[in-house]
């Protein structure tokens, strides 16, 4: 009987701490850094930013620490359809509403055009898909509410199931050229594993002569060994403790043995 309960106990405890692990975790764009990943997480330089602020304001008490789970289900590459004007970075998600606020002073990275460019896109759970990256217009303005017509009608990058690094998909590419100033880059993910589709909105600045290649935005950098949302310290929490419940399980049955035979 008591080898059963801590049999059952271990199995409980391990379903328990797996599903806190997958429970709102799955990714965001990080470099160039996005909104959701900026503000999402509090211990974050990027979320004292005025813009994060008034986003986690509008937003309410949920996107911290869900900054990678926005996702919408059954899009199925409708995205103009299913997604209203003015609010693209939301997803149309009301507990992400707040990443949709039209302001210039969102946290940005800075850009070189036409630059060769390694984007990252932290995979909390890893899924198969398509991600298409776009470049907004000349002209748009980030005071005005992103519509789709702000974006170029075609991806400047699309790159379907990409190779998982250090826990980020990793997508080499060529920046948009012409482009100067203030800009946001566009990122959709369709799953092919699931019916989700995943929205990045990331502000960028083109600047001639800036550095290239890398996925930094300033003082908002998204550090690969601490991001919220990776649970993987969980499952081995899960591990050691359901190994120690196994234990003392075993411990159990011999002490029972032992006593039957006096």
């Amino acid at each position: 009987m008591r080898h059963w309960i801590a049999g059952v106990s271990a199995g409980l405890l391990l379903t328990t701490i797996l599903n806190v692990g997958t429970a709102s975790a799955h990714g965001a764009l990080e470099s160039p850094l996005s909104r959701a990943a900026a503000c999402g997480a509090e211990d974050r330089p990027a979320a004292k930013s005025a813009a994060c602020r008034a986003a986690l304001k509008a937003s309410g008490s949920t996107m911290p620490g869900n900054w990678d789970n926005l996702r919408v289900a059954n899009v199925a590459g409708r995205d103009r359809e299913m997604i209203p004007d003015g609010k693209l970075c939301s997803g149309g998600l009301g507990m992400f509403k707040g990443l949709d606020l039209a302001r210039d002073d969102w946290p940005a990275t800075t850009l070189e055009p036409r630059a060769r460019f390694t984007f990252k896109y932290r995979g909390t759970i890893p899924h198969k898909g398509t991600f298409r990256l776009y470049i907004t217009q000349d002209g748009y303005n980030p005071r005005k509410p992103l519509k789709w017509s702000d974006l170029e009608r075609d991806p400047f990058l699309k790159v379907t199931d990409p190779k998982l690094t250090d826990g980020s998909y990793v997508l080499k590419g060529r920046l948009p050229k012409d482009r100067t100033g203030r800009h946001l880059i566009y990122t959709i993910w369709q799953n092919s594993d699931t019916p989700d589709t995943y929205y990045s909105c990331s502000d960028v600045i083109f600047k001639a002569g800036a550095a290239s290649g890398g996925g930094q935005a300033g003082p908002a950098i998204v550090r690969e060994s601490a991001v919220p949302g990776d649970r993987s310290w969980l499952i081995g929490m899960a591990a050691v403790l359901a190994g120690g419940v196994g234990a003392a399980a075993v411990l159990i049955a011999r002490l029972s043995r032992r006593r039957s035979t006096f």
